[in-house]
């Protein structure tokens, strides 16, 4: 490649682009003068850049700001970003459900649906729901599938870059899965797939109880409990990617299963789901002394696996999603345990997303790699109209 320098025009075109296109989408409608005062640019360039903006589909002329004082002759054009240009899909894949987000490139969801799914469901049936279900989704938003700019993943276990995944206990036949691969054949478009607390860390900090700190902890905690982390605002994965599978430190000499630590007769709990979990908890509410000691066991275990990360990645923030986060009692002994465990004790709070968490998550996902073409300068970007 050759040296690129302030004084290469077409470079230099690219930048203004990106600056005009970045100012429209973060607001409403914008006259050309307010353009040129916001972003420093002279007129006549930012006239050249709408019009060229226009001529992708990235932008479109609207009518005038309506409440504006009426002022006599001709009312000055206004421009805005044009969101439906193209579409973003965020999707979920869990145990018992798969769910699905649709936005457009502003990242505001115009569409969502759920589809259960049996947890004994095979690779193929589960990806069947998948396609099921987008269909539905973007039937009934009446969004073409040729519109879908990114598509965004989130799944438990370990995921490689190519959407590989490397290893997932939690769901059948899915180590190994080229998961990835799988999903873009149902799309003409990129399809990122992440590992689904990575996903749902994310989330919490788009639009959720996580939007104010960069370094923080999400923890998805059910039997198996995994976690996603950001630091200074970024996802860390790991050089696997396995970064946050705090449900295998059991492993390191800590044997009890939670079919164990769940019982309230001395035999592994069975059938052991959430339905089964939530009894026990019920119980112990109701001040059953076994079922007591058996919620002090599973939270006690969590404890344990969450101070693992606070201790290694000093985050300011600890947010508790998945479904254990809406079982009572769960919070406050965190926190206190959590208090002694921990040279700096986080702030500990429940996610604000609830089930919403992985599929926003992935949502936002595919939003970041749209909006690194759109505002790139390397290149350019063409919307599909």
């Amino acid at each position: 490649m050759g040296r690129l320098t302030g004084q290469d025009p077409s470079l230099l075109r690219r930048i203004n682009s990106a600056v005009v296109l970045h100012t429209l989408r973060g607001a409403g409608s914008l006259t050309l003068t307010d353009l040129t005062r916001t972003t420093g640019l002279s007129r006549p360039t930012v006239e050249g850049v709408v019009e060229g903006l226009i001529e992708t589909g990235l932008v479109v002329e609207s009518g005038p700001e309506e409440g504006g004082a009426r002022r006599q002759g001709r009312p000055a054009r206004r421009f805005r970003f044009r969101a439906e240009a193209g579409h973003l899909l965020g999707i979920e894949i869990g145990s018992h459900r798969v769910a699905a987000l649709l936005s457009g490139l502003d990242g505001r969801i115009v569409e969502s649906g759920t589809r259960e799914v049996s947890e004994k469901a095979d690779a193929d049936e589960r990806l069947e729901r998948v396609r099921l279900l987008v269909s539905d989704v973007l039937r009934r938003a009446a969004v073409a599938r040729g519109s879908l700019r990114a598509v965004g993943v989130g799944s438990p276990g370990i995921v490689d870059a190519d959407g590989t995944v490397r290893l997932g206990t939690a769901l059948p036949q899915w180590t190994g899965l080229p998961l990835g691969d799988r999903l873009r054949r149902s799309f003409r478009c990129p399809v990122l797939v992440e590992n689904d607390a990575n996903a749902a860390a994310v989330a919490e900090q788009w639009k959720g109880a996580a939007a104010e700190s960069d370094d923080i902890v999400f923890v998805l905690a059910g039997l198996s409990p995994g976690a996603g982390a950001l630091i200074g605002g970024r996802l860390h994965r790991g050089f696997g990617g396995a970064a946050g599978e705090i449900g295998a430190l059991h492993l390191l000499g800590r044997e009890e299963m939670p079919e164990r630590l769940l019982s309230m007769t001395g035999e592994p709990l069975h059938p052991l789901d959430e339905q089964a979990v939530a009894r026990v908890f019920a119980h112990a509410k109701k001040g059953d002394v076994r079922a007591k000691e058996a919620v002090e066991r599973f939270i006690q275990r969590l404890v344990h696996d969450v101070a693992a990360l606070v201790l290694a990645l000093d985050p300011e923030l600890v947010v508790i999603g998945g479904w254990a986060a809406g079982l009572d009692g769960v919070l406050d002994p965190l926190r206190e345990e959590l208090a002694r465990y921990c040279l700096r004790p986080p702030r500990v709070t429940l996610s604000l997303l609830g089930e919403a968490a992985v599929a926003t998550g992935a949502l936002r996902l595919a939003l970041d790699h749209v909006e690194e073409q759109l505002f790139a300068v390397e290149g350019t970007v063409t919307a599909r109209r």
